[in-house]
């Protein structure tokens, strides 16, 4: 599904391979199939020490693709085609981001903002008011650790939820003041704590903390010099939401010393009205300096990193398949001299060099295939795992730790057959065709 590799390169890959094969079964005739079945056969040890490895090597390929994936999936899953994400004039990250709160009111009611009807008759901007933060959580029982966890802090969380297209999955939205008081402990003193809502992801992280699946309603973290109670837990899987924390503004803001807006994030009626307000905004708008974007072309430059995790992985991927070539090369090899009276004997019985060459080499390219087959269904078991990572813009854009779902799809899965095919290929031509270059008095001698 992603990578931005085209479907049509693992089709033709495949396709490809599979007309070698063909290609070399009419050319050549007849091979002593029977003959290399059994031979896989009485030397089962080495066979399957062989088609581990692969497994192994395939198996952990299937993964760290399965991860990349998922960072492609949450980035492409997050923002909405119909909104417009404005930031201060240099800005390339909300994160940098410092708006004026003087140019806020004008900015929101621009024409082509679409309005929210409340139930008392009035209407409202659809603009969500934003201040974006990366605090540091110290790890609890873990001295010296911490991560990194964003924080978004809203002025309306009923408008930022329309605004993101974002549903409560249970609780409610906080309050309008935004803390609320919690039972008094041990010694009879109270405390007032941050109402927050999260996404499930953050959730299921810091539930880490306690030993529990996720947090859950009414539980309590600590964050920066506060407390926080959780009032809601937001259904946002599939963006970059699932990630964050958001609280009241009015308080988010300056307990982590960010007193304005980072950010402003406006609906319009469409992915063409959001490309028009953005340009307009960023290049015709004489009140203050913006830089304004559609959200979805924002988070599209998230993928950097993405971009760098797949790079890593090829260059890990070449390694690993050194290893592979080597291991059936090696595998091979000694077939062809434990068997060189075997080679002989079926010269003698009529079988040409080629069809002796196409016979080793076939029995190399399957015991890498069963072993590359069964490493991509040990892979595909880490479908839906989490794991966190970091994701950043890549210009001068700060780090984003983010939860995420790996994700097996169908091009995961044909990445890694094809590895292994180029691999048992390469593999096993050397050994074939020294096997084929025997001569048939030589090898009986």
């Amino acid at each position: 599904m992603i990578y931005d590799v085209p479907v049509s390169w693992f089709i033709f890959g495949g396709v490809g391979f599979g007309l070698l094969i063909v290609f070399l079964l009419l050319a050549v005739g007849r091979i002593p199939i029977k003959y290399n079945l059994r031979s896989l056969l009485v030397r089962w040890r080495i066979t399957l020490v062989t088609a581990l490895a692969f497994t192994t090597v395939v198996g952990l390929l299937t993964v760290l693709l399965a991860f990349v994936n998922g960072m492609y999936v949450l980035t492409q899953g997050s923002g909405h085609p119909a909104n417009v994400l404005v930031l201060s004039d240099g800005a390339t990250d909300e994160l940098f981001s410092t708006l004026t709160y003087a140019d806020l009111g004008d900015i929101e009611r621009q024409p082509g903002v679409l309005t929210l009807k409340r139930s008392d008759g009035t209407e409202e901007p659809l603009c969500s008011r934003e201040v974006y933060i990366i605090a540091n959580q110290r790890l609890p029982n873990q001295p010296g650790r911490g991560r990194f966890v964003q924080v978004r802090g809203i002025v309306d969380p009923i408008i930022s939820a329309e605004v993101h297209g974002l549903e409560l999955l249970e609780g409610q939205w906080f309050s309008e003041a935004g803390v609320q008081e919690l039972p008094p402990g041990p010694d009879g003193t109270t405390e007032q704590a941050i109402q927050c809502v999260m996404g499930e992801g953050v959730a299921a992280e810091l539930g880490k903390d306690k030993g529990k699946k996720r947090l859950e309603l009414g539980d309590t973290f600590d964050l920066g010099p506060r407390k926080w109670v959780v009032v809601g837990i937001m259904k946002s899987g599939g963006s970059t939401f699932d990630s964050e924390i958001w609280g009241k503004h009015q308080i988010v803001g300056p307990l982590f010393g960010k007193d304005r807006y980072t950010s402003l994030v406006l609906r319009t009626a469409g992915p063409e009205e959001a490309r028009r307000l953005s340009e307009y905004l960023t290049k015709d708008y004489k009140k203050a300096a913006l830089s304004a974007q559609p959200e979805t072309q924002y988070y599209a430059s998230l993928q950097t990193t993405n971009q760098q995790f797949l790079f890593a992985i090829l260059v890990v991927a070449a390694v690993m398949a050194m290893g592979g070539i080597f291991g059936v090369m090696n595998t091979m090899f000694a077939a062809v001299s434990q068997r060189t009276r075997d080679i002989g004997v079926l010269r003698v019985l009529g079988f040409s060099g080629a069809q002796v060459l196409v016979s080793f080499f076939l029995e190399g390219l399957l015991i890498a295939l069963v072993g590359g087959l069964l490493g991509v269904a040990v892979g595909s078991l880490s479908d839906g795992w989490r794991a966190s990572s970091i994701i950043s813009s890549g210009q001068g854009g700060g780090g984003k730790t983010i939860v995420l779902e790996l994700s097996v799809d169908s091009l995961v899965v044909a990445a890694g057959l094809l590895f292994t095919l180029i691999t048992g290929t390469l593999g096993g031509l050397l050994p074939a065709w020294t096997a084929m270059r025997l001569k048939p008095l030589d090898a009986l001698r």
